[in-house]
């Protein structure tokens, strides 16, 4: 809109007390920008802040890459079939990550979704309309994982039907295996909360020919697990798009074998009569996913240094503060990255971590923490470098005060 019918149409909106109305006030807003653009935050009263808590959904993930961000917006601009992309972004997602196929998903919890519809139809269209009824459909009803694997995002597995079997040790696993077990499923983030490793676990679904899903939604870092799962011989394999691999955060990854692949697909989006109709992804998150993991792949663990340096920086500011210790570490499953745990002796430092969170939220810029006991964590990995510096400041400032 230009400038004069701007101004010529905000002359003809209702006035209340020498007040704009709302919808007047809305289109001035509508024109604020900063930089040439829209500060749309802002405009809407809407907080941001310097994540050092780590890539959780709720708080929008991490952040995409600027080759990412470029790929959204050229691939918003053209039409194109999605089965088609699917069928060459899939092919080449499969080849980067050694599996015999693989197909993007709306996150993880889509991945795992689909994954478990392919296993219970295979190619029967009139099976996965039939989801998640199973009773006399002539599909198996159950999965089996460890008890210390099943977690609330297991819903994406009974969305689809079936009923979760909680086993503890190899001696339950075989006497739960019957011909209602449709598939035994991993969480690879709780792997030394269960008595069965990768590999006894692989070993006996073998041997009953049961296939086998493993979700590592968040465990890249390392680059390595890409490939990981799907060399040991897990049937499926279930990854986040977001996260460390930095594409849309919407966005996520099926990997594994060529006939399961092809049967999640039966139950996925563009087709409208199954339960992944919802479950929608577009060319631009398609695409933005492929180039996400493609540069992922390529710079490896480059980065590693990066992190250790920033989670450096943050320890040198609160090191030699009265009551103050601190360790760095590295998660050894979901978030594999150089973490800070900084901790205070509350005889010393009069400051919960409640009122720590809450002084870091408040400041300006506003920083979210992982909160603990008398403690914090912080991971940098998602941070905009120089963003650490920042953290390093407000964390001293805080706990100084409270000496």
């Amino acid at each position: 809109m230009k400038r004069r019918d701007l101004i010529k149409g905000l002359t003809l909106l209702p006035l209340a007390g020498g007040t704009l109305s709302y919808t007047a006030q809305a289109s001035v807003a509508a024109t604020r920008t900063v930089g040439g653009k829209r500060d749309l935050y802002k405009e809407l009263g809407v907080r941001t802040f310097i994540n050092g808590r780590g890539t959780i959904t709720f708080m929008t993930g991490s952040l995409m890459h600027v080759e990412v961000v470029d790929t959204l917006q050229y691939t918003s601009k053209v039409f194109c079939m999605i089965d088609e992309l699917q069928d060459k972004v899939g092919a080449k997602i499969a080849e980067l990550t050694h599996a015999e196929a693989a197909t993007v998903t709306s996150g993880a919890f889509s991945a795992l979704m689909l994954g478990m519809a392919g296993v219970l139809t295979g190619l029967d269209a009139k099976k996965a309309a039939m989801l998640p009824k199973l009773e006399g459909t002539g599909m198996k009803t159950e999965v089996i994982m460890q008890k210390g694997h099943d977690v609330g995002y297991n819903q994406a597995l009974t969305n689809c039907g079936v009923k979760i079997i909680q086993v503890d040790g190899v001696e339950e696993l075989e006497k739960a295996i019957s011909e209602k077990t449709a598939l035994m499923h991993f969480l690879n983030a709780n792997t030394d909360n269960g008595r069965i490793g990768h590999e006894e676990w692989l070993s006996i679904a073998k041997k009953h020919n049961i296939p086998t899903m493993v979700d590592m939604a968040a465990d890249v870092p390392p680059v390595s697990n890409l490939w990981k799962f799907n060399d040991l011989g897990y049937d499926l394999v279930c990854c986040s798009g977001g996260k460390a691999i930095r594409g849309p955060q919407s966005s996520g990854f099926l990997m594994g074998k060529k006939d399961l692949i092809a049967a999640a697909r039966v139950s996925a989006s563009p087709r409208s009569d199954t339960i992944g109709r919802g479950h929608k992804v577009n060319k631009e998150e398609i695409l933005g996913l492929y180039v996400a993991l493609e540069r992922f792949i390529r710079m490896g663990d480059t980065d590693w240094k990066l992190w250790e340096d920033q989670i450096a920086t943050i320890e040198r500011n609160v090191q030699g503060i009265a009551g103050v210790t601190s360790r760095v570490f590295v998660p050894p499953y979901a978030n594999h990255v150089p973490t800070i745990e900084i901790k205070w002796d509350p005889a010393v430092v009069k400051l919960t971590t409640q009122q720590m969170q809450l002084n870091l939220r408040n400041g300006n810029p506003s920083i979210e923490i992982n909160p603990g006991k008398n403690s914090l964590q912080i991971a940098t990995f998602i941070m905009v470098p120089g963003e650490e510096k920042i953290v390093a400041r407000r964390l001293k400032e805080e706990l100084l005060k409270a000496v």
